[in-house]
This record gives structure tokens, C-alpha cells and sequence, in this order.
């Protein structure tokens, strides 16, 4: 009897299922014809969709999420979406005005203004890239090398000292009186004995010991700026800088109409991503790529690759809650009554169909 009992229940349809069957059969009309059959069963499909859109959603994320992805994605239907989509695609105008628009927006934000760097980057991040850096003795000697050591660098001393010796020298003469027009008479008359110019000279004698003052400049800074240094040096730099606003930041960028650091910036990415974007280089990099993560995840279900962006079944029920709208907008438009209508008559019109009605 208890057996009797829990059956007759599972054959009982709950309060929401009984109360939705009772709203649909209230709203049945006469058939008089195919053409109302057809009709009644259109309206009551839209109307049964619109009551189950919500549970269908759900039920059909959960087929959905216990399917194994590589039982419709292969890897080389990934390569092609990229390659197709991704890489042979430039970004459209639109989007880089968008990009433009949102970057100025967040750079310029008044919220800059009272936020500070460390909120952004934390001192024990500082700390580790300065270990790191200071760590590295041969990048840190050809960092040395490519300041000090260097031919421009030796170039722009070698003419900064030129320039103040002889800026002295002439301001030096000019107030000296006759004294200084005697010492210029000298110099003129030195260089037609020796067939020579005095700054020419004056230049070569600075090159060629500027070279050696260098050289012995980058030996002392390889030998004396240690790694503890070098890592005390960034994190001084650091300190100095870190509770200032974040807004401190756009002292570097100009906003201006026709000189946008921002316009020039995203120009040059788009510059640099339209380049690579069709080179081998980058089409064997996203294979790559895509090839490890395949191998990776092909046995991964769609729920279990979906988890690894925090997209649950929670998450899923609270997307088709807000899509609700636009499902039930879709289940009551014309075109999908269109559709309905061309596929029950074209059921009706079966041979089949029209003789086991025609019986009835």
C-alpha cells in the first residue's frame, strides 16, 4: 500500500506544475481545422517554453557541463578559431576608440588622486625584484657597461666638458681687458705657426682621456655598486615614491588634442600587434600554445574547464535568471512562430500523418 502510495505521489505533478498545466489547458479553443491544430499547438509550445525557460537553462547546463569538451572541440577547431578570429582579423576602429575612451577614463579617474603606489604594488614586491635584480651580476655589469662604458656616453661628456672649457675661457678673456685680447692675439697666433686649431686639439686631448676616465669609471661601479647595493638603491627609489597618488603618473603623459600620449601609446601597440599578428613567428607561438593547453585539458568536462573561471552552477543560475527577459522576448517573437508553423505543417502534410488522422 506504502508502494501504491509513493507511486500515485511521483505520477502527482507539484503545486507549480499543476497550477502552470491548469493555466494552459484553461486557454484551450475549438479545433475546427489543420490550421487551428496548428495554431493551438504554437501558442501552447511558446507558452509551456516561457514557464520552463528557467529549469530547461538549468537542466541544459547540466548535460552541458557533464560533457567532455574534446567530444566537440579538437585542437585543431581551436587553431582555427584563433587563426581565423583572432589573428588573420584586425581590431576594428571601433574598439580602438573604445580602448582609447576606457584608458582615458581610468588614467584620468579623480579616484587617482587619492590612491596611493604602494596600494597598487606592496613593498615585499618591491623587495623580491630588487633581490633579483641585484642578483644578477652579468646583466648588472652590462647594464654599468651600456651607461658608462659606451662610445655615446664617453661622446656627450667628452663635448659637455669641451663646451664649459671654452665657454669659461671666452667669458674668462672677454673680462680680463687687454690681458684677454693678448691671450686671444696668442691662441690665434699659435694655431697659424702650428697649422692647427686650439679647440680641435682641446677636443682630441678630452676624447682620448675621457675615454680612459670612463673605463675606469665602469671598473669602479662593476667593483663597488654590490648586489646588497644595487638592491638598496631600488628599494631607497621605491620609498620615495610609493605614497605618492597614482595620479602622479599622468606628469608623464600629455593631454592634448593632436598629442595624446594615450592615442600614441595604443597606436604603437596596434602598430606592433598588426605586425606579429600575420608573422610566422606568433602563428607558431599560438600553436604552441594552444597544443599544450589541449593536452592539457582534453579530457577536462565543460563544467570542470567552466570552474577554472569561477563559473559554477550558481553562477549559471544567476546568468539565465537575468537572461530571462530576452529568452521569454525570443520564445513569444514572430520569427520563431514563423518556424513553428513551417515545421508542424510540414509534419502534418506527411502521408503518414494525414491517413492516421483521417482515420480518426
Amino acid at each position: 500500500m506504502a508502494a501504491n502510495m509513493t507511486a500515485n505521489n511521483n505520477l502527482q505533478p507539484d503545486n507549480a506544475q499543476s497550477q502552470e498545466s491548469n493555466d494552459l489547458s484553461n486557454q484551450q479553443t475549438p479545433i475546427s481545422s489543420l490550421y487551428d491544430l496548428i495554431e493551438a499547438q504554437i501558442v501552447f509550445t511558446q507558452q509551456w517554453l516561457v514557464q520552463q525557460a528557467q529549469p530547461l537553462a538549468n537542466e541544459a547546463w547540466q548535460w552541458l557541463g557533464a560533457q567532455k569538451m574534446s567530444q566537440y572541440v579538437s585542437c585543431e577547431d581551436l587553431q582555427r578559431l584563433l587563426n581565423d578570429w583572432f589573428l588573420s582579423q584586425p581590431v576594428t576602429e571601433v574598439m580602438r576608440a573604445d580602448i582609447r575612451a576606457i584608458l582615458q577614463t581610468v588614467i584620468y579617474h579623480p579616484v587617482n588622486d587619492n590612491m596611493p603606489l604602494r596600494e597598487l604594488v606592496d613593498d615585499t614586491q618591491i623587495e623580491t625584484l630588487a633581490t633579483y635584480i641585484g642578483s644578477h651580476d652579468e646583466q648588472r655589469n652590462a647594464l654599468i657597461h651600456s651607461f658608462i662604458g659606451n662610445e655615446a656616453f664617453s661622446e656627450l661628456l667628452t663635448q659637455t666638458l669641451y663646451h664649459a672649457i671654452n665657454d669659461f675661457m671666452e667669458t674668462t678673456l672677454d673680462k680680463a681687458g687687454g690681458v684677454g685680447k693678448l691671450m686671444k692675439m696668442g691662441r690665434s697666433s699659435f694655431e697659424k705657426a702650428t697649422n692647427s686649431n686650439l679647440d680641435g686639439k682641446l677636443q682630441t686631448y678630452l676624447h682620448r682621456n675621457i675615454k680612459d676616465l670612463t673605463r675606469r669609471a665602469e671598473s669602479n661601479a662593476q667593483e663597488h655598486l654590490t648586489n646588497k647595493e644595487v638592491t638598496r638603491l631600488l628599494t631607497t627609489g621605491w620609498a620615495r615614491i610609493k605614497d605618492k597618488p597614482v595620479s602622479e603618473l599622468q606628469t608623464y603623459l600629455r593631454d592634448e588634442p593632436g598629442h595624446s600620449s594615450i592615442d600614441h601609446i595604443e597606436s604603437s601597440v596596434q602598430q606592433s600587434y598588426n605586425r606579429l599578428r600575420l608573422s610566422p613567428y606568433l602563428h607558431n607561438l599560438v600553436a604552441a600554445s594552444v597544443e599544450t593547453w589541449y593536452d592539457n585539458h582534453h579530457s577536462d568536462t565543460i563544467a570542470t574547464l567552466a570552474a577554472s573561471l569561477n563559473i559554477d552552477e550558481l553562477a549559471m543560475t544567476k546568468l539565465s535568471t537575468a537572461l530571462l527577459p530576452i529568452m521569454h522576448d525570443a520564445i513569444n517573437s514572430d520569427w520563431l512562430s514563423a518556424h513553428l508553423r513551417e515545421m508542424l505543417q510540414a509534419f502534418y502534410t506527411q502521408p503518414n500523418i494525414k491517413q492516421a488522422l483521417a482515420k480518426k
